[in-house]
């Protein structure tokens, strides 16, 4: 029989907000269900317009594995992140989009594989099993899929094909490997630069399939113009560039 190594009370469930206020609740009461006894959620809202954090201050007052950071003075996704590593509690990491396009109960699969003895777990659409559901009318467009998968075509050619989501977001990974290797760079670029640098210095990493598909409510975080995807494609070859000319230690 497989031995696996017990999470509970080992696992902090990090959620960056930005106007999410019809999400938030059912995502993180859906989560709970899906992780180990003793896993705390951690919410770090960006002060939203539409008072995300204040559904999450009502429902810490009832649960105590809820937990709210509420910045008022700082933006962007990275430092959230960022943020809500330095607060958890848990050995191991987890974070996802909060708009439910990565579906919750994916977070158990994820937590499988690193009970298995992986160090980081990414939740993948470009393995067998995974992908993307678009739907017409949606805010996530086709043209967000075909520039996610060429983008990460082009990564693989640059920093090694033996991993294929190099822009997921979707991830479990251990606090001894956060240690090493702290997020860096902005919306999207900190994943890719997670995860070359986790791979560099030998961390065991393994992708989980899932199929992303269109956000419960709310607006997208992404961009919906061409140019969008432009601006941030850019950014990311240039980062790949970087890093594959860049010895890491």
């Amino acid at each position: 029989m497989e031995q696996r190594e017990p999470l509970e009370g080992k696992v902090s469930v990090v959620f960056p907000t930005f106007n999410e206020r019809d999400n938030i609740g059912p995502l993180i009461q859906e989560v709970l269900g899906y992780t180990p006894a003793g896993t705390e959620v951690i919410v770090v809202d960006d002060d939203s317009p539409d008072g995300t954090w204040k559904v999450v201050e009502d429902m810490q007052k009832t649960n105590s594995r809820i937990r709210l950071l509420r910045r008022t003075t700082e933006r962007g996704l990275t430092s959230a992140l960022r943020a809500g590593i330095a607060a958890a509690k848990g050995e191991v990491v987890v974070w996802s989009d909060c708009d439910f396009s990565m579906p919750p109960a994916k977070v158990k699969d994820l937590l499988d594989e690193i009970g298995r003895g992986a160090d980081v777990a990414v939740g993948s659409r470009f393995i067998e099993g995974g992908g993307v559901r678009i739907v017409h009318g949606s805010g996530d467009t086709l043209m967000a899929y075909l520039m996610s998968r060429t983008l990460n075509r082009f990564i693989r050619r640059i920093l090694g094909r033996e991993f294929h989501d190099y822009t997921s977001g979707f991830v479990a990974v251990r606090k001894t490997v956060l240690d090493r290797v702290p997020l860096r760079g902005g919306y999207g670029e900190y994943f890719i630069d997670l995860v070359y640098r986790a791979k560099k210095l030998g961390f065991k990493l393994v992708e989980s399939p899932y199929i992303c598909i269109e956000r419960r409510s709310g607006t997208g975080k992404t961009g919906q113009k061409f140019s969008d995807f432009i601006r941030k494609g850019r950014k990311y070859v240039g980062l790949t560039i970087r890093l594959r000319f860049t010895k890491i230690r």
